[in-house]
């Protein structure tokens, strides 16, 4: 067995990225990061973008509206930041409160500049294979690691678990995807797929992406498999000082010593979604300049 690096390989790539913008003519790219509320996650995932942002060398404005702050007026600070011709990319860090519409104010960013690649048009470009748009963070670290863990999908049997718009749609089109590295045969399974431990021992690589903590166990995977765990749960655990510990949406005791190579949880998947935002960035900064 084989443990996928995410560390590792995510700081290589933001070696490179970090070059790619000493080397950039002009300013650096901007992206504007809109944290609203205090989620103890969402504070934490946006300080590290940030962190992450100010090591590449792009400048990153970090904005915190009020919890309070209403749907108009949310959609507002966005247009404002559309029409900013200083900012390159926008991230608005979910989850929102519960009295925002998430997925309008998704909508609501230009799609010229949604670097988190939850725009109709940017998952529109991802299905029809039109690289000139952005590809959601999470599931564009995910065919990284593979490629750069040398996983070549090309006639594999992707098993993809769970359907969200955040992994599960995406990483299935993009494994799909008629090119290099990718070119497999996908299955999406979710809350509804009967059979569900038959269908996920047949994946060549299983990527469980549902939110359950260590739901897939050693009967639903395939002696070899590689597995990608996109989960990052918090289950209770008295022995640590935090009162919990993190684990993955797999049981990795049980499930590791069966497969080929498997990631994490942390410091696989996580690491890598972060890389690829700056890497959105730096896309939609060049493609700023180029169209000035």
């Amino acid at each position: 067995m084989e443990l996928i690096d995410g560390n590792a390989i995510a700081a290589a790539l933001i070696a490179e990225l970090k070059a790619t913008v000493a080397a950039l003519p002009g300013r650096a790219p901007c992206l504007a990061l809109v944290r609203v509320g205090e989620d103890p996650a969402s504070v934490s995932y946006v300080r590290k973008k940030e962190k992450t942002a100010a090591e590449i060398g792009v400048t990153s404005r970090i904005i915190l509206p009020p919890i309070t702050i209403t749907q108009h007026e949310l959609e507002t600070l966005i247009d404002e930041l559309n029409a900013d011709a200083s900012v390159d990319g926008i991230l608005v860090q979910s989850p929102l409160p519960k009295h925002l519409d998430e997925l309008a104010i998704f909508r609501r960013v230009a799609p010229s500049k949604d670097v988190d690649g939850f725009h109709t048009l940017n998952l529109g470009k991802v299905a029809q294979e039109d690289p000139t748009g952005f590809v959601a963070c999470t599931p564009a670290g995910i065919m990284e690691l593979l490629a750069r863990s040398g996983v070549d999908l090309s006639g594999q049997h992707v098993v993809v678990l769970g359907r969200s718009l955040i992994v599960g749609k995406p990483v299935a089109l993009l494994a799909l995807q008629k090119k290099a590295g990718a070119n497999a045969t996908v299955t999406i399974c979710h809350s509804g797929t009967r059979e569900l431990p038959s269908i996920t021992r047949q994946a060549d690589v299983l990527i469980a992406a549902i939110g359950r903590a260590e739901f897939v166990t050693a009967d639903m995977v395939k002696p070899g498999a590689v597995v990608i765990d996109v989960g990052i749960n918090r289950v209770a655990d008295p022995t640590k000082k935090t009162g919990y510990r993190l684990t993955g949406d797999v049981h990795f005791p049980s499930v590791s010593p069966l497969c080929s190579r498997i990631t994490p949880v942390p410091g696989g998947v996580g690491p890598m979604t972060v890389a690829m935002l700056m890497h959105n960035t730096i896309k939609a900064r060049r493609q700023t300049a180029a169209a000035t």
